[in-house]
């Protein structure tokens, strides 16, 4: 696989109990429980499941694993509330997420797809504590480090497309069997909010929608703490769409992973459109169609739709993208989840 040299190194202490927000020193010890549990829809289960993904709503999910725990695009307004998603455009949200943003247990890392509202809301921005580590975006990072003066985002990193960053876990507890240590590596992945032409030139200069990243996530272990990069090896792979329309750039991924299964894949959906949907003029998300697409282009082992409902300017319903699979055969191959749901699953070792 041919991917750019590690951007970034940031070095996790999740045995330092440090609360995602300013204002709850003393975080919860864990997540709620689960409302449902699910687990591989082939029945692939052989109870060494040693990670779970838990569904908060929208585009936020919390992984959690060895002691870590990952959040995605952090959203937790409430249903009424409104969020500004570009010039004259707004949504309301119709949904609560799974659990209120002061409920949070520690939070290690946040990785941030992009800087629109529906995924880092005003509330989050003012209530995340500063030294919370955030991958995300070169636009993102102009926005929550180098224009917020003193009361800036202090670890923020950026990657582009195919940019790495490796997040080395230092944990209180011992080594797994063997001695390895465990370790994350993430890569930016191509994601485009508005289709190629004219419209995305128009839109590069007036900034109205911002740029997006997908993620590849790899869960893995190294033979210690000091090896080096290349003794990595992934156990688990989550590919995160991002909020982006079945663009050509996405035909790369396949082929930089080649040979290399890519174990989940969480998709946004919702068929997003903008001004809103009493005007549905432009879909800046994948649809149930596009979604269909990405799954063959992709071939994830088990695929998870998040990103469908939570607001007024989603127009393609969870309904479609289940016929859609439905209809290519592939109903074994799709996880679905409601709030507060998690899905659990095994990191090889």
């Amino acid at each position: 696989m041919s991917t750019t040299a590690i951007k970034h190194r940031l070095t996790l202490d999740p045995s330092i109990s440090k609360s995602a927000t300013r204002d709850t020193p003393q975080p919860a010890s864990s997540l709620p429980s689960a409302k449902e549990t699910k687990l591989h829809p082939k029945g692939a289960s052989s109870d060494n499941e040693n990670a779970s993904l838990f569904f908060v709503g929208t585009a936020t999910t919390i992984l959690e694993w060895e002691g870590i725990r990952l959040m995605t695009d952090p959203n937790f307004l409430h249903a009424g509330d409104h969020v500004h998603l570009g010039p004259g455009v707004t949504g309301t949200r119709r949904t609560n997420p799974a659990i209120d943003l002061h409920e949070l247990p520690r939070i290690d890392a946040v990785l941030l797809s992009h800087y629109h509202a529906d995924h880092f809301d005003e509330k989050v921005e003012e209530s995340l504590r500063r030294d919370l580590p955030i991958v995300t975006t070169p636009h993102a990072k102009t926005h929550l480090h180098d224009q917020k003066g003193e009361d800036r985002f202090t670890n923020v990193y950026d990657l582009d497309f195919f940019e790495n960053a490796m997040l080395d876990i230092t944990t209180s507890g011992t080594q797994t069997g063997g001695g390895k240590v465990p370790a994350v590596k993430v890569t930016g992945m191509p994601g485009k909010h508005v289709p190629p032409g004219l419209l995305s030139m128009a839109n590069d200069l007036l900034g109205a929608v911002p740029p997006t990243n997908g993620w590849m996530i790899e869960l893995g272990y190294k033979p210690s703490s000091s090896a080096s990069d290349s003794d990595f090896t992934s156990g688990y792979r989550i590919y995160i769409s991002g909020d982006t329309l079945f663009i050509d750039e996405l035909q790369e991924i396949p082929k930089r992973y080649s040979g290399q299964n890519i174990d989940l894949m969480l998709i946004h959906l919702g068929g997003t459109t903008i001004p809103g949907p009493s005007a549905p003029l432009l879909m800046v998300t994948m649809d149930a169609e596009q979604g269909i697409k990405l799954m063959s282009l992709i071939q994830p082992d088990v695929t998870i739709p998040i990103h469908y409902d939570d607001y007024d300017v989603f127009l393609s319903p969870l309904e479609d993208f289940k016929k859609a699979v439905s209809s290519a055969g592939w109903d074994d191959r799709v996880v679905y989840l409601d709030r507060k749901d998690e899905y659990k699953f095994a990191v090889k070792r």
